[in-house]
């Protein structure tokens, strides 16, 4: 399947973390790859295939070569991690709000969104529901995707707000409130956003016990540019590396090792969770694997031994605002995909590391740009900085560049999605 087209199938299903998680099971799934449960007894086998879910919202993959359980040397593992969080709106609890006859939801801000993107658009709710059960330890989870367009945020007039044009400070509380209908006026004090979710998930409203809900950019990923240079779409950060380590595992059918992929959630808020990858749980994870196949002893030392590709997405040279990039790493949408590097660490930055991925693009001819922030202006980070903190192996920072990264709607170049996968699919394969 080309990869474009794969690209957009998780950018339509993949509409909060657990749905991203779930599209990515079925791809592995249906290619064979075998669900364990991290809590329970593995039995791993060579030549298998296998994946964890990890609290709906972090799933790790990886596959054993056929005769990897009969080798006294093992090879060292190839690890490649993205995370399938997003800048959003989260709806919190006791959410209900009414101006007038307005309904309205509360909302948190969840990352660092660019808030006035999300004005005067289509929203959708999506997340996970957790329902009483027999158990008060096993609460039921249910999964919930709006297949309508459920919320807008709709803009201050111009004529009531005559300095707009010059720029506007939205208030996080007061201007990002998204509008969910009109009630009537018997209807003021109702619970109409779980009365909603509790008809559409079939369950009694007092047995809705809590949820995570995200409200999301329900417009569709698209081409744009005369020759379809572009993909415009929400949720590019960081679905296009999902897909590609996804795409990547699936394709590489690597003799001699052990690959290893992991999306981690939260990575938007700093990665500090059971879930994030600033948790033990990579760490944990290919101890265990390691010892699963006959190298409990030497796990330690096969640790080390790892590379670990931290994969998010980087910037691209603005056309409108090209002083805003470093005057000699200027990376352009559609020439390939970035080797992201800063001093400061804030991207993993490893001269041996980096000379491993670049010989592999020069050997299979995939395009590769470099991107560096400029040196008076603060950038972002990824987990690879906060993951290789606590895996101490060779790490490199790559991804697909964009324009108006952490918009509601972001920018790409339609070619780099091949580079992207093609490089992570070679890493996984030489």
């Amino acid at each position: 399947m080309n990869e474009q087209t794969v690209l957009f199938d998780l950018l339509k299903e993949g509409v909060s973390p657990a749905h991203v998680v779930k599209s990515c099971e079925k791809r592995l799934e249906d290619a064979g790859f075998e669900k364990i449960a991290y809590e329970k007894e593995w039995n791993l086998k060579a030549g298998g295939r296998y994946y964890v879910d990890h609290h709906d919202t972090t799933l790790f993959a990886f596959t054993i070569p056929e005769d990897e359980m009969k080798k006294e040397e093992k090879p060292a593992v190839r690890i490649a991690a993205a995370h399938t969080d997003f800048p959003c709106l989260r709806i919190k609890p006791s959410c209900d709000v009414v101006t007038n006859r307005y309904a309205q939801v509360n909302i948190e801000v969840y990352g660092g969104a660019i808030l006035n993107t999300w004005l005067d658009r289509p929203l959708g709710v999506a997340g996970r529901v957790a329902v009483r059960g027999n158990d008060p330890f096993v609460p039921e989870m249910k999964y919930f995707a709006s297949e309508k367009n459920l919320l807008t945020i709709p803009n201050l007039a111009i004529h009531m707000n005559r300095e707009v044009n010059k720029g506007v400070e939205l208030n996080k509380q007061i201007d990002m409130i998204p509008v969910a209908g009109l009630l009537a006026e018997e209807e003021k004090n109702a619970d109409y956003f779980l009365s909603f979710l509790a008809k559409e998930l079939s369950v009694a409203k007092e047995d809705i016990l809590d949820f995570e809900l995200s409200v999301y950019c329900k417009e569709q990923p698209e081409y744009v540019g005369v020759a379809d240079d572009f993909i415009s779409s929400p949720r590019l950060d960081n679905l296009t590396s999902c897909a590609a380590l996804v795409s990547g595992i699936l394709d590489a059918e690597r003799k001699d090792g052990i690959n290893l992929i992991a999306l981690f959630d939260h990575e938007e808020i700093g990665s500090r969770s059971k879930q994030g990858a600033g948790s033990i749980l990579l760490h944990d994870m290919l101890l265990r694997i390691l010892a699963e196949c006959g190298a409990k002893e030497s796990a330690q030392e096969l640790l080390y031994q790892s590379m670990l590709l931290s994969v998010d997405v980087a910037h691209g040279l603005h056309p409108n605002q090209a002083g805003k990039m470093d005057i000699t790493n200027k990376p352009v949408l559609g020439s390939g995909f970035c080797i992201k590097e800063a001093c400061s660490q804030s991207y993993a930055t490893d001269c041996e590391a980096i000379a491993i991925i670049q010989q592999i693009c020069d050997l299979k001819k995939i395009p590769y740009q470099k991107f560096v922030n400029r040196s008076d202006m603060a950038g972002g980070g990824t987990l690879g900085s906060i993951a290789s903190a606590l895996l101490p192996v060779k790490t490199v920072d790559i991804g697909i560049p964009l324009l108006a990264m952490h918009s509601a709607r972001e920018l790409m170049g339609a070619a780099d999605q091949e580079a992207l996968t093609e490089l992570v699919t070679a890493y996984f394969l030489l």
